[in-house]
């Protein structure tokens, strides 16, 4: 028998994801040192908070990269954001501006993708962060998020290093 395959990137999925692990954190207070134990364990990968991050990327001081699969990208990311898959991160690192730092994002605190990311830039010598909230979770606050293959906002990271 298959499994049936499901992708975050669907709204009621993400919705239902979100809502799942907020109950779980609001209930089991274990959830949230199980996090901060897994980010300390894996060196100084401190996050970025959202309204930073908004002010960073706004004045060119950063490249954001949504490290999900292209497909949940496509479906909804931060404005601006790079769709680089964790899959073809190291491939892909020499389009990277050296001389910017990078914040790395995917489908929220739990998820390891962008701290697995963070470790692969640091030890490239890159600058790097992790956003610890999700897409759905920006948007839940009321930042916006846009959908589709979106250009970088001006801020190619094949341009001038």
């Amino acid at each position: 028998m298959a499994v049936q395959d499901y992708a975050v990137a669907e709204p009621l999925v993400s919705d239902f994801f979100r809502a799942f692990r907020g109950l779980g954190e609001n209930r089991l207070a274990e959830l949230d040192q199980i996090r901060r134990r897994f980010h300390h364990a894996n060196g100084d990968l401190s996050p970025v908070d959202r309204d930073t991050l908004m002010k960073r990327v706004r004045s060119g001081e950063v490249v954001v990269i949504d490290v999900r699969p292209v497909e949940e990208y496509r479906t909804g990311h931060i404005p601006g954001a790079l769709a680089i898959p964790m899959q073809e991160l190291k491939r892909r690192l020499s389009e990277l501006r050296r001389n910017r730092e990078i914040v790395a994002y995917c489908r929220g605190s739990f998820c390891v993708l962008a701290t697995d990311a963070v470790r692969l830039l640091r030890s490239r010598g890159l600058r790097a962060h992790r956003l610890e909230a999700s897409v759905h979770d920006w948007q839940a606050l009321g930042f916006p998020i846009a959908t589709g293959d979106e250009p970088t906002n001006g801020h190619s990271p094949r341009r001038a290093r």
